[in-house]
């Protein structure tokens, strides 16, 4: 206080300040070193884990981790909030790293080879790189590239001489090439990572019936997805329990949760999961965008409930149209959840119009005792 008080003004004053923020680059430069000496040591530990087949998430680790760094936090008179999560952000990355070095250490691939059905497409490519970690000769087939010794712009060109053949094309062009595939009968393995199953169940039920080694993956996660940790990855046993044991396994050296669901099931829930989420935040945006008001003043009076909801909005609005019409248009549970979502709203337009408090309150009871059910 007392040199902002003596060089408030003048000469005396710039130069402080130039001095502080020479300070606070010098400080930012031993945050960095301490950072880089912290994950240098995670990598150690990453390895020893690995050797002695120790798992590489360990959560009461993270969360004495996380108590004892909001503790120091409150002491240095830190807000402990800040403090967590700083050092949320460096345990995700060291978990990503270590994953990351299990998954090529055991690998599964051995020189296997791989065919990606889709590898150009966001989804497709991720496969590709994950299964490139493995170890595995990774081939792709997609309409948007040009052939050369691992690409096919046609799927057929390619042959059906792999040990792994993974499906990653939009839903409907799944389909026929699941059905496809089950007049050339291909002896590796085969899946799909459809987001919806019954669409495919004609061509899943034909390769099952060609005795082929088919299995159908639905991952819960995006192409942005780094560390699969707290991240589920859904398995359909279509009648072939060898072929979902074998896709499992390739998932081993990662910290995925697995699931196993059947074809109904796992289409009756993705309509809640995936299709009223995305129709919520659809009608979000399109009430938004009908209603007259600019977005840059709506963005002024925004509020904690609204930014969140404006965040997910406008993830939806930017990702695949085509995807997420297939998701609403070919479930065939689809209609449900949305004529729930219809009369809902105009259950709370009733409930609003007639000045109805005490139905508005048993409204949010309901909900609030529902979501709280789900742990």
């Amino acid at each position: 206080r007392t040199i902002y008080k003596n060089n408030y003004s003048g000469q005396g004053h710039i130069m402080e300040l130039k001095d502080l923020r020479e300070k606070l680059t010098s400080l930012d430069k031993e945050l960095i070193r301490i950072i880089s000496e912290r994950q240098s040591i995670v990598h150690q530990i990453g390895e020893y884990k690995l050797q002695v087949g120790r798992a590489t998430r360990d959560f009461e680790r993270e969360s004495a981790v996380i108590n004892y760094v909001r503790q120091e936090a409150i002491e240095a008179g830190i807000e402990p909030d800040i403090a967590e999560e700083i050092i949320t952000v460096l345990i995700r990355s060291s978990l990503t790293k270590q994953e990351k070095d299990r998954v090529e250490a055991e690998g599964k691939g051995n020189g296997r080879s791989v065919l990606v059905i889709g590898g150009a497409g966001r989804m497709g490519r991720w496969f590709v790189d994950f299964f490139n970690s493995q170890g595995f000769e990774t081939f792709v087939a997609d309409k948007n590239i040009q052939n050369d010794t691992h690409s096919y712009s046609d799927w057929r060109e390619a042959g059906i001489d792999f040990d792994v053949i993974i499906v990653a094309t939009p839903i409907e062009v799944s389909a026929g090439i699941l059905s496809e595939l089950s007049e050339k009968k291909p002896s590796g393995l085969i899946f799909d990572i459809g987001s919806l199953k019954t669409p495919l169940r004609d061509g899943l039920n034909a390769l099952k019936d060609s005795d082929c080694m088919i299995t159908s993956l639905h991952p819960m996660f995006g192409p942005e997805t780094e560390l699969l940790s707290g991240r589920h990855l859904i398995f359909v046993d279509v009648g072939n329990k060898e072929a979902t044991d074998k896709a499992k396994e390739l998932f081993e050296s990662t910290m995925v949760k697995k699931l196993d669901m059947n074809i109904d099931d796992h289409d009756r829930l993705i309509a809640y999961v995936l299709g009223l989420s995305h129709a919520l935040n659809i009608v979000f945006f399109t009430a938004l965008s009908g209603s007259g008001e600019a977005a840059p003043k709506l963005a002024k009076l925004s509020s904690t409930t609204f930014d969140a909801q404006l965040l997910v909005s406008e993830a939806v609005a930017s990702d695949s149209p085509e995807l997420y019409f297939e998701i609403q248009k070919l479930n065939e549970y689809g209609i449900e959840p949305l004529d729930a979502l219809c009369a809902s709203a105009s259950m709370l337009r009733e409930i609003v119009m007639n000045d109805d408090q005490k139905s508005f309150v048993e409204l949010m009871e309901k909900g609030k005792k529902y979501l709280d059910s789900r742990s």
